[in-house]
């Protein structure tokens, strides 16, 4: 079932997402900074983008989930992104079109099951598509042209791992228990 128009209580919903990840993403960036800080001295601190990147990339998987309705990925993400701008994190307004990149990543999912599937299939082909789409973008933004071969396939690795993880497996969890507590319906 697709729903073409967003009603109010999605309104407020899709809100909730944004502000409820846009903190956790604020909270993430001292992840990263520390995990940044511990690979660093073997040569791995690049990997610490990797390693953190499906966190923040939850909220546009939960909100396409939850709403299947088509954009809702895409919204979820930029408004966590915009959120944790706003609320002063290490990146500023370059989390605005990192927002959009991770929502593009994460629409593309849904789109391929042509918004009609929302199951274990459609939270792996969101993490695949939000992998391809974020490491493409770091390849220009972050500099991953310049890596090894061989590096660039651990890290590409990495984040694949980190997405199914936080975007796929936690997602769908989060999911599972709105469900339980009768506060969704489908």
């Amino acid at each position: 079932m697709i729903k073409r128009s967003l009603h109010l209580r999605d309104i407020i919903l899709l809100a909730l997402i944004g502000i409820i990840f846009g903190v956790i993403y604020f909270a993430a960036g001292f992840v990263y900074n520390g995990l940044t800080v511990l690979l660093t001295p073997i040569g791995y601190g690049p990997m610490a983008n990797d390693l953190t990147m499906g966190i923040w990339c939850m909220a546009g998987p939960l909100a396409g989930f939850l709403l299947r309705t088509p954009g809702a990925a895409f919204l979820g993400e930029f408004l966590g992104a915009a959120v944790e701008m706003l609320l002063g994190d290490q990146w500023g307004a370059a989390n605005l079109i990192s927002g959009a990149v991770q929502g593009i990543g994460s629409e593309l999912g849904f789109t391929f099951t042509l918004y009609k599937m929302y199951n274990w299939l459609t939270l792996l082909i969101s993490s695949l598509t939000l992998t391809f789409v974020t490491f493409g973008w770091d390849w220009f933004r972050n500099g991953y042209n310049h890596f090894s071969g061989q590096m660039l396939i651990i890290m590409f690795i990495a984040r694949f791992i980190s997405m199914f993880v936080f975007s796929g497996i936690l997602v769908k969890l989060i999911t599972n228990l709105l469900q339980r507590a009768h506060l969704i319906k489908h």
